[in-house]
């Protein structure tokens, strides 16, 4: 990272920042918290499916909000305020988990849900911010090492809270989820997330724009409109977001609902988190890697390398369930977070910089807007098929079956997409 520039480095430091969102509140601590204590009584199918309804609904508001907030972020000066608001936001409702009581599913729910959208909301603009700080030639190296340097600087919290919770749990003498320390973990998440945004409050700035409107309000509006009617124009970028909505929703779904899928099948609490922690370890130099074969090859290879191994992944996750004994599924269980690791990174980072290049630079966050939109519409369908094949066979492995279909769908249409050679 020493051959980048400040605002390069200052724009990868936020992934530092955000991801320790993703690890303890998405991925891991928080939905034990909500199963073990918020729903505390709720059978585990049921708030398997809450967990994913959840998931969704945040998804769903800020969907609907994206493409117009991106547009209207295009405007001079506007991008980094709208980011601002998203990242107050985010801070506050995580330090706000922290009040929940226990039985206090609902209350949870919502704190999560203004949580999760001041999280996703500040990265449509965050995502926005990267042809403003480098060049196409750098953006699959600079998109990778943020996500490269996201997972492994969040395994210091992650590991600070951790050690907090083995410790209550020895004093409590249970393996059960300490309560306390997870909330004292909630705080630790939004002051670390709070702290790693300051390099890039001062030092990223919008260097592609739109000149500022008198009537930015309706402006904003007609350029929507006027972007829809020249989806032609825009083909690649299109056809990559219908791509991008199919295969992402795979990912997404399965990087959230890894672990409420691992306990209700049985699996021991601290073996899911300590393979998570594996699974940011791992994916550290996996993203770089993806980065550089990116360099080599092209981006939509090296995503359809991405998109494969989480076909397997998918296929084994939904046998799973069948295997004979507990032992057996925490090996598995391993293998595939280590074929998580292997991918994950480079998925999301080749994504973003695969379409950064396809749009015009001084309309990113409008399309970035578009880009958000696809990602959030996918989480919804995602946690939405697993909840509701859940409810409806009372069985969430097939569920996650139906993220197969996405994910070849998704594979398909991206090789419709023209590589960026």
């Amino acid at each position: 990272m020493n051959k980048n520039t400040r605002a390069e480095k200052s724009w990868i430091i936020y992934d530092i920042a955000n991801s320790a969102f993703v690890l303890v509140i998405i991925t891991t601590i928080m939905p034990i918290f909500f199963k073990e204590f918020a729903a505390k009584g709720m059978d585990t199918a049921l708030s398997t499916s809450n967990w994913a309804f959840a998931n969704a609904a945040a998804s769903l508001l800020l969907a609907i909000s994206a493409p117009f907030l991106g547009t209207f972020a295009d405007y001079q000066g506007f991008k980094k305020k709208f980011f601002l608001a998203f990242l107050v936001t985010g801070v506050s409702a995580t330090f706000l988990l922290t009040t929940v009581q226990e039985g206090a599913w609902i209350f949870c729910l919502l704190i999560f849900i203004f949580s999760k959208i001041g999280f996703a909301g500040a990265n449509i603009f965050y995502d926005a911010f990267l042809p403003d700080v480098t060049s196409k030639v750098r953006m699959d190296r600079i998109s990778s090492q943020g996500f490269a340097w996201g997972y492994i600087g969040s395994v210091v919290p992650f590991l600070i809270i951790m050690a907090l919770i083995f410790l209550g749990m020895k004093s409590n003498g249970s393996s059960a989820l300490p309560p306390m320390q997870a909330k004292i973990g909630f705080l630790i998440v939004g002051g670390w997330w709070l702290l790693f945004s300051i390099p890039f409050i001062k030092n990223v700035e919008q260097s592609h724009y739109i000149p500022r409107s008198a009537h930015p309000f309706t402006g904003s509006l007609k350029r929507l409109v006027q972007t829809f009617h020249d989806i032609r124009r825009y083909r690649q970028p299109f056809l990559f977001l219908i791509a991008y909505f199919l295969y992402i929703d795979g990912v997404d779904t399965i990087i959230t609902m890894a672990t409420a899928y691992g306990i209700e099948i049985g699996l021991n609490t601290t073996m899911l988190i300590l393979a998570i922690l594996m699974i940011q370890i791992v994916a550290f130099p996996c993203a770089l890697f993806y980065g550089r074969m990116a360099d080599r090859f092209n981006g939509r290879a090296m995503l359809l390398v991405g998109i494969g191994v989480y076909v397997l992944i998918t296929f084994l996750a939904f046998l799973l369930p069948s295997f004979p004994s507990l032992q057996s599924k925490t090996i598995m269980f391993w293998i595939l977070a280590f074929l998580v690791a292997t991918s994950m990174g480079g998925i999301q980072a080749l994504s973003r910089s695969f379409f950064g290049k396809l749009i015009p630079a001084e309309r990113s966050a409008e399309f970035f807007g578009f880009y958000n939109i696809c990602g959030r519409f996918a989480a919804i369908i995602g946690p939405l098929m697993m909840g509701i094949f859940g409810r409806l066979t009372g069985d969430s492995r097939y569920g996650v079956l139906s993220i197969l279909l996405l994910l070849i769908a998704g594979g398909f249409a991206l090789t419709k997409v023209e590589p960026d050679l």
